[in-house]
């Protein structure tokens, strides 16, 4: 009982194969180039031509494997000639069939395998050209396995052709019938070069009918160049010189009928017939593998979507600067906005707008300089210059050029670019170091406000070392509960009584006490971390405001502040309104505080979101308003409650006249729009009367007290409560 399927007709294909009489032979030089071949073209280091016989399969040629032959039983090749086309196992430790069998478990440790079934002219699958790797390979393509096959079909002839070399005048007939069917011209000619078989193949490839061309000298498809050549080694070889190219196989040029010229594949075979010599060939037009291995190089060189040079290309270009000792400056360039042109357009769009960017690049920068796409929003200019000022120069030009508006489906799309500058100055700098370093340049170019060319700087990578040293510390302390939320009161300035509190994070080190928020917040507002640890700060504000109402402080408001990162989330409105009902606290209570460079950087994501929770009665609130850039442009288009002016304008010995100058301005501003105004940093009373003056609703700062935890605030204000009640107040 076999554990491996078998053909019905299995017998007759034995016989079949039997009649090629090429088990347990010889190599043969013919076979092996084709193996080369396509161990070359689709680089893998194991090629087979495998022959299946009775209970084993013989090799009859082989790359990349030290045994001529394995039992049946162990053979993907006799799964390959159940097939009608090309069987492929992208790994075979995962695959059922095989997944126990002796060649995946031990050496050769076979994971990919592709066969190609060698079909005769029967219609059996005597064996199969395969392919095999130690390493799973996800990707076959259909293109890949058309290429197989046709290189399976040039292995099958070439078999024929041996066959019929063997075979007497029957076998000659069964010739006639192989070429008129294969799509490969096969031509025979006698000693004095002229043809005497052409099959229907060769009237489509070279344009000669089989009428018009018996009889013809060989030379009608030999172009001028190579004729004196081709007849001098015909006649040395019909002469009973040494047969130096037949059996190999060799890529040259044929001549059409029309004149023109096309690649072609030739194996040529001799044989004599009544004493005469007689010479074939197998002619293949190998114009569609050269183009598709033109564009599998192509492929591996460039970008598909926008034609630019890829990353291995990139790679490829600075070691060979490298080794050569050239400087080099290499800037990467990020756009700014991409993100919202795909969330808010779709992937078409965003396709739009990268090729029209790689487009902008390619015609800013001189023809020989590399432009290059990494992947996503993010490309390379290569520059020979290594002049800090004229690489600043260009990158500022190329982001000049990307900020132009791009024109899709008749409305403009607005982006921008940030772009980081390295310089390799002679074979120090490798590519992952000179890329790592445009990086960093470029991590500060987008922190500084985006839009920006940075140069890099050994400061830069300090900095990095000591970012990824606090993340990683902010990282157990999450794990660690070490946050804590503290409360700092809000007061309304008409009679000085509590309004709200604003919700802060501290970090209670277990070594350094409380960590400054200046000192960590910075990264852990651009970290993974960012989403949950603001999401935890909701829920326990609004728990703990909750509780606090319940306790007495009736119309008591919380202020939390918000992350950028946790726009980016698509569920965050939902977010929002899982923590208010989970907590039973009232959306009219909860204030959003959000500042402008977050409105700036997420502009197409936020609005959604916030009107939406705006009409459940969330409040949203402008942070530090004033210090920007944009606000007026912002109050109009977004649905804000509460100005929240900046403690820089309020407290501190700078102070001046034009700060209160901008407290009444921005108190008047927001009356215009019918917002309440809450000032920030109030210290001392004569700052709290200049506010009452202006009118300004409530303040915040040390004079009503510093940030506290939650038992002290709840100490301070609900003991005041309590006792009221109790004195009938």
């Amino acid at each position: 009982m076999t554990l491996y399927p078998m053909p019905n007709d299995d017998e007759k294909r034995i016989e079949v194969l039997d009649s090629f009489a090429l088990m347990d032979t010889v190599p043969e030089q013919e076979y092996d180039h084709i193996i080369q071949m396509a161990s070359r073209i689709f680089d893998v280091p194991t090629v087979l031509i495998s022959l299946v016989h009775r209970d084993r399969q013989f090799f009859k040629a082989r790359i990349g494997l030290d045994v001529c032959e394995t039992r049946r039983d162990v053979s993907f090749c006799t799964f390959a000639i159940m097939e009608p086309a090309v069987f492929v196992v992208p790994d075979a430790s995962k695959d059922e069939r095989f997944r126990s069998n002796a060649l995946v478990m031990g050496h050769p440790n076979i994971r990919f395998y592709a066969g190609a079934p060698l079909f005769t002219s029967q219609g059996h699958a005597i064996g199969s050209l395969c392919l095999i790797d130690s390493k799973p390979r996800e990707m076959f393509s259909g293109r890949d396995q058309q290429i197989l096959q046709d290189l399976a079909a040039m292995v099958l002839q070439r078999m024929e052709l041996k066959r019929l070399e063997r075979e007497s005048e029957a076998s000659h007939n069964k010739f006639i019938h192989i070429t008129s069917t294969s799509p490969d011209a096969i031509i025979c000619a006698n000693g004095q070069n002229h043809i005497t078989s052409w099959n229907a193949a060769a009237a489509e490839i070279f344009g000669y009918s089989k009428e018009e061309a018996l009889g013809k000298p060989l030379d009608i498809i030999v172009p001028d160049a190579m004729r004196v050549r081709h007849g001098t080694g015909l006649a040395k070889v019909a002469a009973g010189g040494p047969p130096r190219i037949i059996g190999t196989s060799l890529n040259l040029t044929a001549k059409r009928r029309d004149g023109s010229e096309v690649p072609i594949e030739l194996s040529l075979s001799q044989w004599t017939e009544s004493g005469e010599p007689q010479f074939g060939a197998i002619i293949r037009d190998i114009t569609s593998r050269l183009d598709a291995i033109r564009q599998l190089k192509h492929a591996a060189e460039f970008d598909e979507l926008t034609g630019l040079s890829n990353r291995a290309s990139l790679k490829h270009h600075i070691q060979r600067s490298s080794e050569g000792g050239d400087p080099l400056a290499l800037l990467l360039i990020d756009l700014d906005g991409f993100k919202d042109v795909n969330d808010t357009l779709g992937h078409p769009a965003g396709d739009f707008v990268l090729k029209a960017v790689a487009e902008r690049l390619r015609n800013s920068v001189p023809s020989h300089l590399m432009v290059a796409r990494l992947g996503g929003d993010e490309f390379v200019v290569v520059s020979e210059t290594v002049d800090p000022l004229q690489a600043t120069a260009i990158a500022s030009s190329l982001i000049a050029a990307i900020e132009e508006p791009i024109e899709f489906n008749n409305e403009p799309i607005h982006i921008g670019a940030s772009i980081g500058i390295s310089f390799k100055l002679g074979t120090e700098e490798n590519d992952d170091e000179l890329l790592g370093n445009a990086d960093l340049a470029l991590y500060q170019a987008k922190a500084d406000g985006r839009h920006l060319v940075r140069i890099f700087t050994p400061e830069l990578r300090q900095k990095a070392s000591k970012k990824g040293s606090l993340s990683s510390s902010l990282r157990q302390a999450w794990e660690n509960q070490e946050f804590e939320l503290y409360y700092q009161p809000q007061i309304k300035l008409s009679d000085g009584s509590l309004s709200g509190a604003e919700a802060l994070i501290r970090w209670n080190h277990p070594n350094l006490g409380i960590v400054s928020p200046g000192a960590f917040l910075p990264v852990l507002e651009t970290s993974l971390l960012a989403v949950p640890v603001g999401e935890w700060i909701l829920r326990t504000a609004c728990a703990q405001a909750a509780q606090w109402q319940n306790a007495g402080l009736k119309s008591f408001r919380i202020g939390v502040n918000l992350f950028a990162a946790q726009f980016r989330t698509r569920d965050f409105a939902k977010s929002v309104e899982d923590a208010l009902a989970d907590s039973d606290f009232p959306a009219t209570s909860l204030e959003l505080e959000i500042t402008e460079n977050i409105i700036l950087r997420n502009e197409q994501r936020i609005m959604e979101p916030l009107d939406h929770l705006r009409s459940l009665g969330v409040g949203v609130a402008f942070d530090d308003f004033g210090t920007g850039f944009a606000s007026l442009s912002l109050l109009k288009d977004y649905p804000v409650t509460r100005l929240k002016i900046d403690r820089s304008f309020v407290s501190g010995s700078e102070r001046n006249n034009r700060d209160e100058a901008i407290i009444e301005a921005v108190i008047k501003l927001a009356a215009g729009f019918d917002l309440k105004v809450i000032a920030e940093g109030v210290e001392t009373r004569e700052q709290e009367e200049m506010l009452r003056q202006y009118e300004c609703h409530e303040g915040q700062g040390y004079l009503y007290g510093r940030p506290m935890k939650a038992a002290d605030f709840t100490h301070k204000y609900l003991t005041q409560v309590t006792n009221h009640k109790v004195l009938g107040v």
